[in-house]
């Protein structure tokens, strides 16, 4: 099957929950360079990193889609443009990574780990920052810096 160039990139950005304002900035710059490029952010739609990415990109102009672990869209933080309740749990994991051409992870625990598990899985292209180093084919950032440059490129090249 061939994308459809005319619609925008989906790129997921999955990490910690609840994070730390380094891991939240590096969320929020991540959020803001995929809604510059027209691209529209998939993930969670919690907080910490999740809401990190979604306000970025929203503050950008940028949509963003949050696949919800639980049955009401008022769970999402207020960043969001489009709340997904799936009522799934972790199962939701899934979803973001296949909705996703791209993943970002930053931080994050055992939910994260599922989540680049299955995109490794299923060929989901993965650029991490301080997380889960489990495979060679993740791409990772040794700094806020490296991980704008290595999404930069991403983004170009999609």
């Amino acid at each position: 099957m061939v994308e459809n160039r005319l619609q925008p990139i989906r790129i997921g950005v999955i990490g910690a929950g609840q994070c730390d304002p380094s891991l939240y900035q590096a969320a929020y710059n991540t959020g803001r360079i995929i809604a510059s490029h027209g691209g529209i952010l998939i993930c969670g739609g919690l907080g910490g990193v999740m809401e990190g990415a979604a306000k970025g990109a929203f503050e950008q102009g940028g949509i963003t889609v949050g696949f919800l672990p639980t049955s009401s869209a008022a769970d999402a933080n207020p960043y969001i443009t489009l709340p997904l309740p799936t009522g799934l749990g972790h199962a939701r994991n899934v979803l973001i990574v296949q909705a996703s051409r791209l993943v970002v992870a930053i931080g994050g625990g055992a939910g994260t780990l599922s989540e680049i598990g299955i995109a490794l899985k299923t060929n989901v292209p993965v650029i991490g920052y301080q997380t889960w180093k489990i495979d060679q084919r993740l791409t990772m950032a040794s700094s806020p810096n490296e991980l704008t440059d290595l999404l930069e490129n991403a983004l170009e090249a999609l």
